[in-house]
């Protein structure tokens, strides 16, 4: 039976909520832009595409400010309500890190002792993660460089992660004023062993691409380093698979006379995005040979458990994080902002624990005794 006789409107609505005032090509900013899906470098469709959502900030190495955090917003909401897309890639600019997390100078300079305003910014915060684990789309993070803190947890709300071997892992918070509960302790016990989880969140070391490939955290690492005839293995980290006095060294960092070497040989190398690029849109094109809608349950079915441990805290964690920018969040962002005029990073944290130890009331007198002085 035929209904054309029932009315019908079929013009096509738009359910986006920004339009591109959110996004600029002037650093910092977030570039959206749509690129065309390929198979043999040739599009397959002049109709359907990939969206790229860049944090476009290297010269402070994608840290994201607030106003970046919008455009990430923005750019994952309009993504997801584009029927022409297919995938979206989230990524860096440049070629030294995908994202070290928040800009520590906004940080330091407007957030510190401002609890109230810091939790308006963790609104946004957990809004940009949000959008992220709510995008009907599935999400790649093409990590092109350093993935650290705030960059990790993004990263990690992604549904896949394809990695530059040159990269590297981790969080920073304990060390510089701020714990990693944006995301990392709830998305890395679901990646790997909660003992690993807990050492990557708290130790501040960072891991190289290939241990957090073996450590199941990273879907796909490939070099980045070439000659212009061949590629070559990141030399800096071990990756071959052996043992050394029974301990597992695989993807560690080379030390001594082999990190020389290795260093060395960097210097006769450039960096060469294109097998990272092939590999994302490998993945880009096996996502568009499979039934939209089957995909997007499948991945939001995954995605369920990750948004369980994500939700169960990313208010509490608001709220704390807020409280901290009076303490010891703006100890870390303030000496960290100041390295350059005092040589150091850090506070001191023996006499920062003593005074702790002896009951001394947290202020400015305290925060004087600690934090690093210019240099003469």
């Amino acid at each position: 039976m035929s209904l054309k006789w029932l009315p019908r409107d079929d013009k096509l609505k738009d359910h986006s909520l920004f339009k591109s005032d959110y996004w600029g090509k002037t650093a910092p900013s977030v570039i959206y832009e749509k690129k065309p899906i390929v198979h043999n470098g040739k599009a397959v469709s002049d109709k359907l595409y990939s969206a790229w959502i860049t944090l476009n900030n290297p010269a402070q190495y994608n840290s994201y400010t607030t106003e970046m955090v919008k455009g990430v917003i923005a750019g994952f909401q309009a993504a997801s309500s584009d029927r022409s897309v297919v995938a979206v890639v989230f990524t860096g600019a440049g070629d030294k890190a995908f994202c070290t997390g928040g800009n520590t100078k906004e940080y330091s300079e407007y957030y510190g002792k401002r609890p109230s305003e810091y939790g308006e910014y963790m609104d946004l915060f957990n809004g940009m993660v949000d959008s992220i684990l709510n995008c009907k789309k599935p999400v790649i993070c093409r990590v092109n460089g350093m993935r650290i803190a705030g960059g990790q947890e993004i990263g990690m709300a992604c549904d896949l992660s394809v990695s530059s071997d040159l990269a590297i892992f981790g969080q920073a918070g304990p060390a510089h004023g701020s714990a990693p509960v944006g995301g990392s302790t709830d998305f890395l016990p679901w990646l790997m062993s909660s003992e690993d989880a807990m050492y990557n969140a708290i130790s501040c070391e960072f891991w190289s691409a290939y241990k957090m490939k073996a450590k199941n955290a990273l879907t796909e690492v490939v070099p980045v380093l070439s000659d212009g005839k061949k590629f070559y293995r990141n030399p800096l980290v071990i990756t071959d698979r052996f043992l050394d006095d029974g301990v597992i060294v695989y993807g560690e960092p080379k030390r001594g006379e082999a990190l020389k070497q290795a260093k060395a040989m960097m210097k006769n190398l450039k960096i060469d995005f294109s097998l990272l690029d092939e590999a994302v849109n490998k993945l880009i094109l096996k996502f568009t040979n499979l039934f939209p809608e089957c995909l997007s349950m499948s991945i939001d079915m995954i995605r369920a458990k990750k948004k369980f441990f994500w939700d169960q805290s990313k208010i509490a964690s608001r709220h704390w994080l807020a409280a901290n920018m009076n303490y010891e969040a703006f100890l870390g962002f303030t000496a960290f902002n100041n390295r350059k005029l005092t040589g150091v990073d850090k506070i001191d944290f023996i006499k920062f624990r003593e005074a702790l130890s002896e009951g001394k009331a947290m202020n400015d007198e305290l925060f004087e005794t600690v934090l690093p002085k210019p240099k003469a």
